[in-house]
């Protein structure tokens, strides 16, 4: 069967609808069960199947035998495209977890003031940029299109905004330090 996948790989990566039609039949089912274990749900589950088999058709020409097995690398595929489906539809309280809602305590108040301190001395898009990567947890891909701009702008956006905002933490004596021998 191993050269049957690969010969349907092969002809896949070389535009084979067949071949690919062979893959979605051959995986579809363990697919599902895997993102199914992932999302909780037959219906997100049905649409994240689906998803990682579009996906396929687009990447597939990165999958190189000699690495991985197929499988492997299409259950790994899935793995991501399940926790972006989950990350997509995960609500998340703003103000809780900016620590900005004075009625609400914070475990390291002090720190937590002094981050948000921090936070504020950056410009508007890069603070945003470091929030969404860090404190929500967005991927760059998904922070670019929530903020309209492209992946490879939200990168500078997050690669200036981190330094600064180290810099701003070292500036108010909060920046990390190394324990002494």
């Amino acid at each position: 069967m191993a050269r049957v996948v690969a010969l349907a790989v092969s002809r896949a990566k070389d535009g084979d609808r067949e071949a690919l039609q062979f893959l979605y039949v051959r995986y579809s089912r363990n697919i599902h069960s895997y993102v199914r274990s992932i999302v909780g749900d037959d219906h997100d589950a049905d649409d994240v199947t689906q998803i990682v088999f579009m996906k396929l058709m687009t990447v597939l020409e990165r999958y190189e035998q000699r690495s991985v097995p197929f499988f492997g690398w299409l259950l790994r595929l899935a793995h991501n495209t399940a926790i972006d489906h989950i990350r997509s539809r995960r609500v998340v309280p703003v103000e809780e977890v900016r620590g900005t809602d004075e009625r609400a305590p914070t475990d390291g108040g002090e720190l937590t003031l002094t981050v948000s301190a921090a936070l504020g001395s950056l410009p508007s898009q890069q603070r945003d940029v470091v929030f969404m990567r860090h404190v929500v947890g967005l991927t760059p891909g998904e922070i670019a299109g929530r903020m309209g701009r492209t992946e490879s702008s939200v990168h500078g956006l997050h690669h200036r905004g981190r330094r600064a905002l180290r810099e701003e933490l070292l500036r108010m004596n909060a920046g990390p330090s190394t324990a002494s021998a």
